[in-house]
């Protein structure tokens, strides 16, 4: 049996998590948003630490996205994470949050703390990083949203009504198939 599969992207700071939260909340589904940061925590090593041998082994980033499309074929769920749309193409739905650099920032730095320089500079380093490895592992460019059925500036609107507008996103698709 097919399981309702629906893929939340974006770059860190523009509402992954939250939005996909609120959406599994709304729909009633398993949320899904297995991640380095998860990696990490399981494995005692600070997310630095597995960025960094994600950097030079991609082999961290295909047992991590293995797990999460795994998880995703188990039942009906929301999957968020960087690459959900990409590991997930037959989801019923794609979507992919964005958010300017400078909006992303203070996100990340409200919900870890720290210095706005240091966040900054660590974010953008992520970025850059992030890009390189999941264009050299997989192919992914993950600046060609192509794939994406709904693209949402998350700073237009708050998470609960990013989150209305992706479960009513889905539920017209559900209804045109």
């Amino acid at each position: 049996m097919a399981h309702s599969i629906i893929a939340i992207s974006g770059k860190s700071g523009c509402g992954n998590t939250t939005d996909s939260r609120i959406v599994a909340e709304l729909l009633g589904v398993r949320f899904i948003n297995y991640t380095f940061r998860n990696l990490a925590q399981e494995r005692g090593m600070s997310l630095a630490e597995i960025l960094e041998a994600a950097e030079g082994d991609p082999s961290w980033d295909k047992l991590l996205d293995a797990r999460q499309v795994e998880l995703a074929n188990e039942e009906d769920c929301i999957v968020g994470s960087r690459l959900a749309i990409w590991m997930l193409p037959k989801a019923d739905l794609r979507v992919y949050l964005k958010a300017g650099f400078e909006a992303r920032v203070a996100r990340i730095q409200a919900r870890e703390g720290g210095n706005r320089e240091n966040v900054a500079r660590f974010t953008e380093m992520r970025d850059e990083k992030d890009r390189s490895r999941y264009l050299e592992t997989y192919g992914i460019d993950m600046d060609d949203l192509s794939l994406a059925h709904l693209v949402i500036d998350t700073e237009l609107w708050d998470a609960r009504q990013i989150a209305e507008i992706i479960v009513g996103a889905y539920k017209g698709r559900k209804i045109q198939s």
